[in-house]
């Protein structure tokens, strides 16, 4: 069992766009406005927000993603999905398969998304270079303890490799709550 660190990204509710999205909802030709980078290279928290409407309710202020993805994704919290009426599973990001729909609003235009709408599978990105050093690969699962007057184990954290990924334990706003976490936070992680 190898046990190595990481630090934790605590990730709210968001939404990932495709350009045509992007052009439906902000209008023709529009680029989005970069506000901060996030952990992994080449993402970035956008100024953009939009509207999600669930058969039960709405939540305005969701924060848009970049860059642009092929194909648009809503990443939200089991607690999200009680406000909204929106049954998301749990799920790797990018698989979208059979997963729920929903109504989209922005400034310029609203749009259905058919499929696309998941709670994000708690996961660890990493380096080819770091899954060697830790002994794992992708796909792999592998667990996280945590400290503190709440601390626990979480299971089935999903291992993810590539190039283009740093190091870097995500798990949402939900999550991080329960167990007292903050961004940047290091956390030991157990390899099976």
């Amino acid at each position: 069992m190898g046990i190595f660190k990481a630090p934790v990204g605590i990730s709210n509710r968001h939404i990932h766009l495709s350009e045509e999205h992007i052009e439906a909802l902000f209008g023709a030709g529009y680029t989005l406005t970069k506000t901060k980078d996030l952990s992994q290279p080449g993402q970035f928290a956008c100024e953009e927000t939009i509207t999600l409407i669930g058969p039960k309710g709405s939540i305005t202020g969701v924060r848009v993603l970049g860059p642009a993805r092929k194909v648009s994704q809503v990443e939200l919290t089991e607690t999200d999905r009680f406000k909204i009426g929106v049954k998301p599973p749990v799920r790797d990001s990018g698989k979208l398969e059979g997963t729920p729909g929903i109504e989209v609003e922005g400034p310029k235009g609203r749009i259905h998304l058919d499929q696309g709408v998941i709670i994000a599978a708690r996961h660890i990105h990493m380096t080819p270079e770091d899954a060697t050093k830790y002994s794992v690969k992708d796909g792999d699962h592998v667990s996280v303890a945590i400290p503190g007057p709440r601390g626990g184990i979480l299971e089935r954290v999903l291992v993810r490799v590539s190039p283009d990924y740093a190091l870097d334990l995500h798990l949402d706003t939900d999550e991080g709550n329960a167990f007292g976490l903050v961004n940047g936070q290091e956390l030991e992680i157990y390899s099976k």
